[in-house]
């Protein structure tokens, strides 16, 4: 591991535990040369996903894309970070849950709308505009129409 101050390349482990998810382990070092301590995390290297476009186009699964759509949809929301990352976290599970090595945009779009439905009625309805590309007042509208119903089953499970 590179010391991220000098560049020296040995440094030892002071103190390791698994972060709040369990997902990853946090280490604190300390570089051998300079002195100084630097935190890494090690997570699990999980097999590549490529995503098919609409266009039919390939391209690997970018987290940290996915993750500028949702925050985007989510901005003056009371949707907190955490949320956020819960939602994407339990996405990218269920991807790779799947033991595919394709997935289709319009399965990620979907699966998104489907958290966030729960969320955000507000950030539902931006990534949606996005997502689906809409068109014109009416197709606003059918998606609109769609949400409330998907509400409504929601909050009849729930009872």
């Amino acid at each position: 591991m590179k010391c991220p101050y000098c560049k020296f390349t040995e440094s030892k482990v002071i103190d390791s535990r698994p972060t709040v998810d369990g997902e990853s382990i946090r280490r604190r070092r300390v570089c051998l040369q300079c002195g100084k301590r630097f935190t890494t995390y090690e997570t699990i290297e999980t097999s590549s996903l490529m995503v098919i476009k609409k266009d039919g186009s390939r391209q690997p699964f970018d987290r940290e894309k996915l993750m500028r759509g949702i925050v985007k949809a989510c901005e003056k929301r009371s949707v907190t970070k955490a949320q956020m990352d819960a939602l994407l976290t339990d996405l990218e599970q269920k991807l790779y849950a799947r033991q595919e090595n394709e997935v289709s945009s319009r399965i990620i779009g979907e699966m998104v709308l489907e958290r966030l439905v729960q969320i955000d009625e507000v950030a539902y309805i931006r990534f949606a505009s996005v997502y689906r590309d809409f068109k014109d007042v009416h197709s606003f509208m059918e998606e609109l129409m769609r949400m409330k119903n998907s509400v409504r089953s929601i909050e009849k499970n729930r009872e």
